[in-house]
């Protein structure tokens, strides 16, 4: 692999552009950050997981190409390089031209991303880092899912290593309020922070905000969120009870599964007219 430039970095890995040159494509390699490949029992968990999630295969979700150690200490996975950016980088662009995303589009990107949360649970896989990070956007603006496993990678690391480094298994604006009290959650912590997603499609904000991560991470334990209708009139009733209800502070108040969420972003009418952030 040619490495070209880099795309990215996070808390857990960076991730670059490379070409790959016997089959003429170009790939996106994520490298792990030294501080999880210097754990002894992180090898086995990196095997288990990258092989699990090459396994997976759904047009919404990216695919894995390969996985390998080099010298010993640089873990790293070989991915479908998908082209059209981030949703959030999608969503940072609009708010800085005072746009939100057409309600359409909102919903059929949140169908794309249910489908693929229903293929990958059905398997026994929880992504539970469900954000606008890791929904990918083709050139065709189709959603694809990324960063299957990544979490179950980290679930025994260190504590004391991930503290140093400031890494955090999961984001705090996206937490499910299971995370927040430090269980691991199931497929309904998926489809909480796939709500959260939502609402900060349609309204344009996140339904919790703070100063501090750890003030937010409390919100989602303990308090409601705004009504969209209240930020925004205009937001169909329909769409709002899909919200609320994947917000449920309780796992089985929400959705039982992926696809009943899908099937909910389904019977939703919406005119052909999009509607923008005044």
């Amino acid at each position: 692999y040619q490495i070209k430039e880099r795309l990215g970095r996070g808390g857990m890995a960076e991730v670059y552009l490379a070409y790959q040159e016997n089959l003429e494509r170009h790939v996106a390699i994520k490298v792990m950050h030294n501080f999880l490949s210097g754990q002894a029992s992180m090898l086995p968990r990196f095997k288990r997981e990258a092989k699990a999630t090459a396994s997976l295969n759904h047009a919404h979700i990216v695919r894995v190409y390969d996985f390998e150690i080099f010298n010993n200490d640089t873990y790293f996975i070989v991915m479908e390089y998908v082209s059209g950016g981030t949703l959030k980088d999608r969503l940072e662009e609009l708010t800085k031209q005072g746009r939100r995303m057409p309600l359409a589009e909102s919903v059929r990107l949140l169908k794309e991303v249910s489908s693929a949360l229903a293929y990958a649970h059905q398997r026994n896989m929880v992504h539970r880092v469900i954000k606008p990070a890791n929904i990918m956007l083709t050139m065709e603006d189709k959603a694809v899912l990324t960063d299957f496993g990544i979490v179950k990678m980290l679930e025994n690391a260190e504590t004391a290593n991930i503290t140093a480094t400031g890494a955090m298994l999961g984001t705090p604006a996206y937490m499910s309020p299971e995370q927040a009290m430090g269980q691991p959650g199931d497929a309904r912590t998926d489809l909480y922070s796939l709500g959260v997603v939502f609402y900060q499609m349609v309204t344009g904000q996140l339904p919790f905000n703070a100063d501090t991560p750890i003030a937010i991470v409390m919100q989602h334990v303990n308090a409601d969120p705004v009504l969209p209708t209240k930020l925004d009139p205009t937001i169909p009733e329909s769409v709002q009870a899909i919200i609320l209800r994947a917000l449920s502070k309780k796992p089985d108040q929400r959705f039982g599964s992926a696809n009943q969420m899908a099937q909910a972003l389904s019977r939703i009418q919406l005119s052909d007219t999009a509607y923008y952030k005044p």
